[in-house]
């Protein structure tokens, strides 16, 4: 065994006006690695997520996905980080791509700089019988909750905690308990919570939110697609506000703040059902670094 160096491109995703986001780590020409010596790169990386970019003979890209810990079947932050800097560097020339992911394939589109990835039509799962025990773990009450609406989970490909609360006050105060958050996650298999307040009619943005995932190791992320998929799916079914393209700000609130901006495109099929969606935004490339790992010879 020897020693080797492989180039990571550090990507923020789902910037807003330029700055912000969500960072990922992103390494292509990745068909030579093992498993093993992903997970070790990724580790050293340190991110929520890195991606790993090699051939695919069913799309155009294959694409796999790793945390420090374990491999994950899709990630969408790191998804746009990737299909961004693809398609600014002109390994990718038209409006539409594909990934190839551990989960079957994904179609891609771009709009502009924005980057958009394919999530499944939405499932709804209520979960009124320990509404009072995730309202502990948030630390708020029932009058703080949007009237007229519920708590559920939603699924698109994964399953987050939809959680409606009256204002921007609310959702800046909340105090999260971890290990509630992490025990109700896992009762219900969830990737975690996504809490948020509707109509921000000042900031042109339908919904503000925070992620919290304790359970994937991410007490509270800047930029989630995948959960901001399932929330536009929830207020066009469940708050009946009805679009085509939703705006979602997340990552404002967090300790350390870092917005984010993800658009969500929804098509609509003739009876007013949710065909299929689109989770976008644009990734920057902020920093290259260079990562040792063992080679095997």
């Amino acid at each position: 065994m020897e020693e080797n160096t492989i180039k990571v491109q550090i990507i923020n995703a789902f910037v807003d006006n330029e700055t912000g986001g969500n960072s990922a780590g992103l390494v292509l020409n990745s068909d030579k690695l093992t498993a093993q010596q992903k997970l070790d790169i990724a580790k050293k990386v340190g991110l929520s997520e890195t991606a790993f970019v090699s051939k695919s003979k069913s799309a155009d890209f294959k694409l796999d996905f790793f945390t420090p810990t374990k491999q994950i079947a899709h990630c969408g932050h790191a998804t746009v980080a990737t299909f961004s800097y693809l398609k600014q560097n002109e390994y990718v020339t038209g409006s539409i791509s594909s990934k190839e992911t551990i989960d079957g394939n994904r179609e891609i589109k771009f709009d502009g700089e924005l980057a958009f990835m394919q999530q499944k039509p939405p499932k709804y799962q209520s979960i009124n019988d320990d509404e009072d025990i995730i309202l502990k773990s948030l630390k708020i009450s029932k009058l703080d909750l949007l009237k007229y609406a519920s708590i559920e989970i939603v699924n698109t490909g994964n399953s987050f905690l939809i959680i409606p609360v009256n204002n921007l006050q609310i959702l800046k105060d909340i105090k999260p308990n971890f290990d509630l958050i992490n025990k109700i996650s896992g009762k219900h298999d969830l990737i975690g919570y996504y809490v948020f307040t509707p109509n921000l009619k000042l900031s042109n943005r339908d919904a503000s939110t925070r992620m919290f995932a304790p359970r994937y190791g991410i007490n509270e992320e800047s930029g989630t697609g995948m959960a901001a998929g399932p929330l536009a799916c929830y207020i066009y079914d469940k708050l009946k506000i009805q679009k085509k393209r939703y705006l979602i700000q997340q990552g404002k609130f967090m300790s350390s703040p870092s917005p984010s901006l993800i658009y969500v495109d929804l098509e609509i099929s003739n009876k007013g059902e949710i065909d299929n969606l689109m989770a976008g935004g644009k990734g920057i490339v902020k920093s290259e670094i260079e990562i040792g790992f063992v080679q095997n010879i």
